[in-house]
C-alpha cells in the first residue's frame, strides 16, 4: 500500500468502519439497477473492465442507479459492523465518468433497530460537489458514535467506493472486563498509527479477523537493501495486560521475516512523530523470535515479559518481509 500524498491523514490514521471485514453491510437502497449496492463497500480498489456487460448494461464496480425520470434522489443505507466515531470519509467515483452524481451527502445515527430511510437523521457530511473518477475526501468533526449511515446522491448515478474512517466505539461488557479480549483487534478499536514502510498489501488488514486470504491480505514491506529492521506502531483498543501473542505469516513463503520482536509502553498522549521517537526506547514485551513461512506463531506467558498495563506496541520485523496478522490478547487494565 503506497501512501497517496494527496490523501488526508485520517485515511491512514483510522480504520475503515465501513469495511465488510468489520461486518459493515449495505442494507437498503432506493435503486441498484446497474450495479449492486454491496460493491460500494468492497475493500479492494474499484476496477474497470471495458468489455464486461450484464443483462442491465455496462458492468460497473460500485453502486449505480438508473437514470431518474420522476424527480427526487437516490440513497443507500449502510449498517456498520461496529459502532464508531467517524473522523473522515472518502466518496470515490473512480471509473464513473458520464454517470457520476453531481453531489452527495452523508447522514448518520445510532440505533439498535433498522431505521426508517425517511426518518430523522443527523448530518455527518453536508452536501458536497462530486467530480468524475475521483476521490472526494471530507473530514468529520462529529464526536458521537454512530452505527448507521445514509449516503444520498443527487440525483442519481454511480459511486465506486465509500470509505468511512474512524475509531470503533466499545462499551465493554462485564464479561469482557473480567475475561480475555483481543486488545489489538481493529473491531475493538485497535489501530495502526505509524510504520516505516508498507509497499505491498494493506497494512490495516494486519489487525483484522481471520487468517489472511492471500499474500496481499496483510502487511508487507519492500526488500530492504540497508541495515536495520522494518516496524510499525499499533495503538491497542484500551490499556491492558498482554497474556499471549499471535504472529501469523499465512501465505508469506519466500518473503516472510526472519525474526520479529515487540516493544511496548503505556502512553497517555503524544503526536505521531513523538510516538515514533519514543517507541525506539520502549521496553521489550516479546524478545526476538524466529519466524517460519506460512505459519501461525503463538507466544505465551513463558515468552512475554511482565510490563504491566500497556497501550501501544512497536512490532519489529527483521530485516523485512510480510506478516498476515498480529494479535495481542489479554485483560483490560483497571
Amino acid at each position: 500500500m503506497i501512501r497517496d500524498p494527496a490523501a488526508p491523514d485520517f485515511i491512514y490514521d483510522y480504520v475503515n468502519l465501513a469495511s465488510p471485514l468489520l461486518g459493515a453491510e449495505a442494507v437498503l437502497a432506493s435503486d441498484e439497477f446497474f450495479a449492486a449496492k454491496e460493491r460500494v463497500l468492497n475493500d479492494a480498489p474499484a476496477v474497470f473492465l471495458p468489455d464486461a456487460f450484464d443483462d442491465h448494461g455496462k458492468w460497473m464496480d460500485g453502486w449505480e442507479t438508473r437514470r431518474r425520470r420522476n424527480g427526487g434522489n437516490d440513497w443507500l443505507m449502510i449498517r456498520l459492523g461496529v459502532p464508531g466515531v467517524v473522523k473522515g470519509v472518502d466518496i470515490d467515483t473512480s471509473h464513473f465518468t458520464g454517470n457520476y452524481p453531481p453531489a452527495a451527502s452523508i447522514e448518520a445515527l445510532y440505533s439498535d433497530q433498522t431505521p426508517d430511510p425517511n426518518g430523522r437523521w443527523r448530518p455527518l457530511v453536508r452536501t458536497i460537489p462530486l467530480s468524475p473518477s475521483q476521490h472526494h475526501y471530507a473530514s468529520v468533526s462529529d464526536v458521537d458514535p454512530v452505527n448507521w449511515l445514509k449516503l444520498s446522491i443527487f440525483p442519481d448515478g454511480g459511486i465506486a467506493r465509500l470509505r468511512v474512517h474512524g475509531v470503533p466505539f466499545r462499551e465493554w461488557t462485564e464479561a469482557e472486563r473480567d475475561g480475555e479480549i483481543e486488545l489489538s483487534a481493529a473491531k475493538n478499536g485497535g489501530r495502526v498509527i505509524a510504520y516505516n514502510d508498507a509497499h505491498y498489501g494493506n497494512v490495516m488488514r494486519l489487525l483484522s479477523e481471520g487468517r489472511g486470504q492471500n499474500m496481499g491480505d496483510g502487511w508487507e514491506t519492500r526488500r530492504r537493501r540497508e541495515p536495520g529492521a522494518d516496524w510499525m506502531i499499533v495503538a491497542l483498543a484500551a490499556p491492558g495486560l498482554v497474556e499471549r501473542i499471535e504472529v501469523d505469516t499465512a501465505h508469506f513463503k519466500g518473503n516472510f521475516p526472519d525474526r520479529c520482536s515487540i516493544q511496548a509502553a503505556r502512553v497517555e498522549q503524544g503526536t505521531q512523530q513523538s510516538l515514533i521517537t519514543q517507541s525506539m526506547f520502549w521496553q521489550e514485551l516479546l524478545p526476538s523470535q524466529k519466524l517460519e513461512a506460512d505459519r501461525l506463531h503463538a507466544f505465551g506467558a513463558e515468552t512475554i515479559a511482565t510490563l504491566g498495563p500497556i497501550s501501544h506496541v512497536r512490532f519489529n520485523i527483521f530485516p523485512d518481509g510480510g506478516v498476515s496478522r498480529l494479535r495481542l490478547f489479554g485483560r483490560l487494565a483497571g
